[in-house]
């Protein structure tokens, strides 16, 4: 069964720093890549970063050289470091698989994802 539990959101000023985890539970993550996505609000989600089982990662331009994508395969973890926030990075950030989605019987599986909001 699967499950993601996204943690360690909130609200920071312009400029700011915070540090995402998100806990999976799920059947193959060592060999599974993994990425970012958030959801401003009233738009589409959108994938951030991506980080695949060997390491490679990815990013979206809107967020390259501010933000950092890890894993940690052993304890099926992924991070993201976000630097240099600003009130476009204002989301709901969810952690999943890339590009194809995690699955729940035969839906796309999204955890609750954890808020952050940047002030101006």
């Amino acid at each position: 069964q699967v499950q993601v539990v996204e943690s360690g959101g909130g609200l920071v000023q312009f400029g700011g720093s915070l540090n995402l985890s998100c806990q999976v539970s799920a059947s193959l993550f060592s060999i599974t890549t993994m990425g970012w996505y958030r959801s401003p609000a009233g738009k589409w989600r959108e994938l951030v970063a991506s980080i695949a089982s060997e390491g490679h990662t990815t990013y979206a331009p809107s967020v390259k050289d501010r933000f950092t994508i890890s894993r940690d395969n052993a304890n099926q973890m992924v991070y993201l470091q976000m630097g240099g926030l600003t009130p476009d990075d204002t989301a709901v950030y969810y952690c999943n698989s890339a590009p194809g989605l995690l699955r729940s019987g035969r839906t796309d599986y999204w955890g609750q994802g954890t808020q952050v909001t940047v002030s101006a």
